[in-house]
């Protein structure tokens, strides 16, 4: 899913997924039963003309997934069954699947590519593990938030993983969480520990949308983008993400007041909801509500202050608008409290390169690959070290 903030040095911000909701400070006076005050279809006309894919089409598995779930389900454990699941999921010599982050795609396209983002493989994944009879399970990892530059647009990410339930006993019913096995296409989220909440499959369908919306919005698809988010919204009443990307969408198109009420009901939903939050502060600060506006701003740097890839965020706004120097003291920032993050060294790389610096451009991209466990990104980042020294090389000559 996805949200714009244009606020500071910060010129846009999307995000996918969020945090679990909280309780909020915030005094909002907005309830579910007024949802429909927020919706303007009357300045989206044709909106009802987009074809958005339903839910069955989401899920729906190809002949080849159906073959695969009935391989799966010849295996009577329901352990054995989920690591069969992990085993074509993950040897290379099965499907051998690649993330791509901007692959926003239903099931069956994402088992046919063998590439998707991950919450179109979470979705493959669990429409498969349906069909082979196994007791799956969505889940939001609450992932520290994490920027993605695209283009002129920062994208901010979130998380979902599956989780295969063990078989219910009494036992487990009464006294314990239920035990599994959990797939997750990012393994770095693996491996660490982050909390975890189990969501609906409506919130998935909303994600989805949210994502398909936020896409449209980027491209300047209005029409398209409000078609989604509705439909986000819709299904998934509580999905304080598809508020705040609603309340940009209206922003761009001029709507501020109409903004202005989806962003605060955004942040009554998910008081963890930072970014409408700051799309909020912006909107205040042009309309000169300049006192709750500040307080909006010291609470997000409240909230931020310790976070290395918000520092990471400054640096690529920086080097995007060619405050170079100012980029690197921010990279160096993300460094200083994350030393084993190989995106922040790749962006000093960048940096380092745009002021004609190859030798420490060189030793950047060096360090970034170091830190990078992804083998994809380990091709890319030798073929970026390769065209370096060919460059250097290309300098050296009389």
């Amino acid at each position: 899913m996805k949200n714009l903030m244009n606020h500071a040095a910060i010129t846009a911000i999307l995000f996918l997924l969020i945090a679990c909701q909280s309780t909020n400070s915030l005094n909002n006076n907005y309830t579910i039963d007024n949802e429909t005050r927020f919706y303007l279809d009357e300045k989206f006309n044709g909106y009802q003309h987009v074809l958005v894919e339903s839910e069955a089409e989401i899920f729906a598995l190809s002949e080849k997934m159906k073959i695969m779930a009935r391989t799966i389900a010849l295996e009577r454990d329901a352990r054995k069954k989920a690591n069969k699941l992990l085993e074509i999921f993950f040897n290379p010599e099965n499907i051998d699947l690649a993330y791509k982050s901007e692959a926003n795609v239903v099931a069956s396209e994402a088992f046919q590519n063998r590439q998707a983002n991950c919450l179109s493989l979470t979705i493959m994944a669990y429409a498969i593990a349906n069909e082979a009879k196994l007791d799956v399970a969505f889940q939001n990892v609450n992932i520290p938030e994490y920027w993605v530059r695209n283009g002129s647009v920062n994208m901010l990410t979130g998380h979902i993983n599956l989780k295969v339930l063990e078989p219910k006993s009494a036992q487990t019913l009464l006294f314990y969480e239920r035990a599994g096995v959990e797939i997750d296409f990012d393994p770095f989220v693996l491996k660490k520990t982050f909390p975890k909440q189990r969501i609906n499959k409506n919130t998935v369908i909303a994600m989805f949308y949210n994502n398909k919306g936020a896409n449209a919005m980027v491209k300047g698809d209005y029409l398209r983008a409000y078609a989604y988010l509705k439909s986000a919204t819709k299904v998934a009443p509580l999905f304080s993400s598809a508020w705040g990307n609603l309340g940009i969408l209206y922003r761009l198109k001029g709507y501020q007041k109409n903004a202005l009420k989806s962003y605060r009901y955004a942040i009554n939903l998910n008081p963890n909801n930072l970014t409408a939050m700051a799309n909020l502060s912006l909107l205040l600060h042009i309309n000169g509500h300049y006192d709750e506006a500040k307080q909006l701003d010291a609470y997000i740097m409240r909230k931020r202050a310790n976070n290395p890839y918000y520092y990471s965020l400054l640096g690529d706004e920086k080097l995007y608008q060619g405050a170079y120097y100012q980029a690197i003291n921010h990279y160096k920032k993300a460094i200083k409290l994350n030393e084993n993050i190989h995106e922040f060294y790749f962006g000093l790389a960048k940096v380092y390169f745009m002021l004609d610096e190859l030798d420490m451009a060189e030793n950047y991209l060096k360090k970034a690959r170091a830190k990078n466990r992804i083998t994809q990104l380990d091709k890319q980042y030798l073929a970026k070290l390769n065209v370096l020294k060919q460059i250097e090389q290309g300098n050296k000559l009389p």
